[in-house]
């Protein structure tokens, strides 16, 4: 309950994100398509002010409005983004939304699997400033290898959905048993985020929780999965 009520006061402190933004998050949440909750714009956004990012990375376009959001709050300094998205049909509205946009010529969408796409860039030896991680939540351990080796030395990975509505606080037993392969892959990757020499991690219960990580020197590796 009080984690609702803050919800809806931190909602109502918003001013919206102009009209065409605003129209993209309208659809999105008609057509019930999962996008960023209203508390993670302005926490972005801020991040993005901080850092001000030459290259940005994300993972989990959805229907585009996040990459949108990140174009616009970098207007000023013109960041490139780039972002990953599989599902065709969010794809298609992603493409519409991006290319109708004034912020297309900074936006590549890349078609393709989160894992494949990272190794893709990896083997491209592509680096980026500030990497957004918003999609599957049992994959994110996964992808942290990867990550690392994408981010820059001072770079600034955030990590959205970290908390799984609170249930990361439950014990896995307490679970539904489809519900506990997810809960021990994101308490591994926050336990990874925390106690791996050169990552600085902090998580922020805001929205459905967000750790925020800082890669403190070069060369910070963990075991790839293949």
């Amino acid at each position: 309950m009080e984690q609702e009520r803050l919800s809806a006061y931190l909602h109502s402190l918003s001013s919206g994100q102009g009209e065409y933004l605003d129209r993209i998050r309208n659809e999105a949440e008609k057509d019930k398509v999962p996008i960023i909750r209203i508390e993670m714009e302005s926490f972005l956004s801020v991040f993005l002010e901080l850092k001000k990012p030459a290259d940005i990375l994300e993972a989990g376009t959805a229907v585009g409005y996040s990459s949108l959001l990140m174009a616009k709050q970098t207007e000023s300094i013109g960041s490139r983004i780039e972002t990953i998205e599989k599902d065709e049909d969010r794809i298609a509205s992603a493409e519409k939304n991006i290319g109708d946009s004034p912020w297309a010529d900074r936006i590549r969408l890349i078609r393709g699997d989160v894992l494949e796409v990272f190794r893709m860039l990896c083997g491209e030896g592509r680096k980026y400033d500030f990497i957004f991680m918003d999609a599957a939540k049992g994959q994110y351990i996964r992808y942290l290898p990867w990550v690392l080796r994408l981010l820059r030395r001072g770079g600034i990975l955030i990590s959205d959905n970290v908390l799984q509505d609170m249930t990361i606080l439950d014990s896995r037993f307490a679970l539904e048993r489809r519900e506990r392969t997810i809960h021990k892959r994101m308490r591994d990757y926050l336990y990874a985020l925390n106690q791996t020499d050169g990552l600085l991690t902090t998580i922020v219960p805001i929205g459905d929780g967000a750790a925020v990580t800082v890669m403190q020197h070069d060369g910070i590796l963990t075991e790839i999965d293949e």
